[in-house]
């Protein structure tokens, strides 16, 4: 594989007629310098200059190869430019309405990762389960679960794919028993999340072979916030139903433990979305590429 620094030495080695005075100007060793030359040729199979204990000159396929090797560094260097401008022009204020759980847990600490990226932009967060009104509200951004019903509003999905699954922590596991099947849901304590007063109490799956079954659920503790479902499993208070998004750091650090893992749950897709396409700027492509490549991760 030919290397920047190799083509650089190349070039500054011809233009000054002499390997020492390349290596000064590059501020390397005459040893670094020659090693840089030897590579070069040995990954094109040519010999680009001819030696003597006197002089250094090119050969006639060092000659040609001196204007590719110009021009790839130009192109190089452009290319190099042209992201440095485009990392300056990505800058501004994102306004961002997304849920209370992902948000808390996975997002604010994904967009540390973008703003590093892209030191312009600034964020105003906010984070609720309520569901952001884009033509109300001074929101540029709502991310949220589900299916979107309103088809006048420009859809990005970020993680498409993405259901719910059945969880609980291994204290609530050890002190109650391990579900064994859905029909015994209905003796454990269900841990449910209420939306504008209207409780999520019941629970939709798909068993092998493909039938739909809906479970109405009871239980002792319900919340409008999801981020404090997921704090009453782990702490072993009941079973939840969450996104998988949700409560994949805490399967993985076995704070909880999916349940039943061969049903297929309700569908949770996530998904960005704006008022109008002319809101989907450059900023907002790379935000949703981003998040996309992260929610792919987990």
């Amino acid at each position: 594989m030919l290397r920047f620094d190799d083509l650089t030495v190349f070039v500054q080695t011809a233009d000054r007629g002499s390997l020492s005075a390349a290596a000064r100007d590059l501020e390397i060793s005459p040893a670094l310098a020659s090693s840089a030359l030897k590579r070069l040729e040995g990954a094109l199979g040519l010999r680009l200059f001819a030696r003597t204990t006197r002089s250094l000159r090119l050969t006639d396929e060092g000659e040609h190869y001196l204007r590719h090797a110009r021009e790839a560094l130009r192109l190089l260097r452009e290319g190099h430019s042209a992201l440095i401008q485009g990392k300056e022009n990505i800058s501004g204020v994102l306004k961002i309405s997304m849920p209370s759980d992902i948000g808390r847990n996975l997002m604010v600490g994904w967009l540390d990762g973008f703003q590093a990226q892209y030191p312009g932009i600034s964020y105003q967060l906010s984070l609720s389960d309520r569901l952001s009104d884009l033509y109300r509200q001074p929101v540029d951004i709502a991310i949220r679960y589900g299916l979107q019903e309103d088809s006048s509003l420009i859809a990005m999905p970020i993680a498409p794919d993405n259901r719910r699954v059945l969880v609980a922590s291994p204290d609530y596991i050890r002190q109650h028993g391990r579900l064994a099947a859905l029909d015994e849901l209905s003796r454990h304590n269900c841990l449910r999340f209420a939306l504008d007063d209207l409780i999520h109490d019941r629970w939709t799956f798909t068993s092998p072979p493909g039938q739909t079954v809906v479970l109405h659920v009871n239980g002792n503790r319900c919340a409008d916030d999801a981020d404090v479902v997921r704090r009453w499993a782990v702490a072993g208070l009941g079973i939840a139903y969450k996104s998988r998004l949700d409560v994949a750091e805490d399967v993985r650090a076995g704070r909880l433990q999916v349940l039943l893992p061969e049903l297929l749950c309700e569908p949770a897709p996530l998904t960005m979305l704006c008022m109008h396409r002319s809101q989907v700027t450059p900023t907002i492509t790379l935000l949703r590429d981003f998040l996309r490549a992260r929610c792919e991760q987990v």
